[in-house]
């Protein structure tokens, strides 16, 4: 009897798995079920994990060819001592996925005893998770940038975010305005200070751009960090854009969506023991760069916040919710800790100051 995987069966799964270059045997699947965006599978034979299967979300990411490009051009890169490395399979057309009737969809290699965590209360975790992230970035330090394809343009770019906040907020309803009423009001307030604080003159780096804490695999044996995984958002950014991605998943030990807001926290910590696994690599960032990570760490939960507040004003069309109010839910959660982030400036910039060393060449 098939197994129902989702939107899946075993079957079509198997169909699926047999156009990549990968051995002819019988294979069983378990769905994943942790990301927004994607389908994905893991792959077992004889109750051993080897691939990830995985379904490209098209309707997101227009670009599959681009996409697929990124991810195959940097990892040629990422990997070597302290980094492990992820390898994609080919296609049995040579490509780097294949293009079947239910969608597009690509084949990795698995990392044994690997796991995730979606926040934390350790400071070993923290280092763990700054020192990976740093040890991506040297990794492709030295990648033209012109070698990769924006395939979300402007993902985090401020200005269109406020215009399709905007759009969606003149095309709500009164009652869906009235609810929303508290983060409209904030997403308004912050959209001005934020706008004060950019600073266009920054270099721009190959960014992961979505280093949330459980895009991080750990070894569940060591806790060590051992990659940076979902390598859909991987293009042009400023590193600003990596570094507030992961504080705000990382210094925050509630979950995204906390409802009670008393249990969101910036615990400094842990924001102390990331900035020690980052400084832990050689250094790679500019005076600037520096300067500008306080702005990332407002900016990233801002961001993610009024994309969730949009997609509910527009009746949640883009992320993946389980009840009617969770895009809500998110965003006031998200806007929670920004608000705590913000309180907390002074004071990391006198600890970036302290423990990160610019890079003047």
């Amino acid at each position: 009897m098939a197994i129902e995987l989702g939107n899946y069966s075993e079957d079509k799964l198997k169909t699926i798995l047999k156009e990549f270059k990968v051995a002819q045997k019988e294979y069983s699947f378990k769905s994943l079920t942790a990301g927004y965006i994607n389908d994905t599978f893991l792959v077992f034979s004889e109750e051993k994990p080897l691939f990830i299967l995985q379904r490209i979300n098209h309707n997101i990411f227009e670009n599959i060819e681009g996409l697929m490009m990124n991810i195959n051009s940097a990892l040629k890169y990422l990997k070597g001592e302290e980094y492990e490395q992820i390898k994609l399979i080919p296609a049995l057309s040579g490509k780097a996925y294949a293009s079947h009737k239910s969608g597009y969809w690509r084949v990795m290699t698995y990392i044994t005893n690997s796991t995730t965590y979606d926040n934390t209360a350790e400071g070993e975790i923290a280092f763990e998770a700054g020192r990976i992230i740093g040890r991506f970035h040297t990794l492709l330090a030295h990648e033209p940038i012109a070698l990769y394809t924006d395939t979300i343009p402007k993902f985090h770019d401020l200005e269109l975010r406020k215009m399709q906040f905007l759009a969606a907020l003149a095309r709500a309803s009164d009652k869906k305005k009235e609810i929303a009423k508290k983060a409209i009001l904030f997403s308004k307030d912050m959209l001005v200070k934020l706008t004060a604080m950019h600073n266009s003159n920054l270099p721009q780096r190959v960014c992961h751009n979505d280093t949330k804490l459980n895009n991080i695999l750990f070894s569940k044996e060591t806790k060590k960090a051992l990659c940076l995984i979902d390598l859909d958002t991987l293009m042009t950014g400023y590193f600003h854009f990596d570094f507030g991605d992961a504080i705000r998943t990382i210094v925050n030990t509630a979950p995204e969506d906390e409802q009670e807001h008393s249990k969101i926290t910036f615990d400094k910590n842990l924001f102390e023991a990331f900035l020690d696994g980052l400084a832990s690599n050689d250094s790679f960032l500019t005076p600037e760069e520096i300067k500008a990570l306080p702005y990332g760490v407002l900016l990233m939960p801002f961001l993610h916040g009024i994309r969730a507040l949009t997609d509910y004003l527009n009746g949640n069309i883009y992320y993946k919710v389980a009840y009617e109010n969770q895009n809500l839910d998110r965003c006031l959660s998200l806007f929670d800790f920004t608000e705590k982030a913000f309180s907390n400036i002074d004071y990391m910039r006198t600890v970036l100051s302290e423990k990160l060393k610019s890079s003047r060449h």
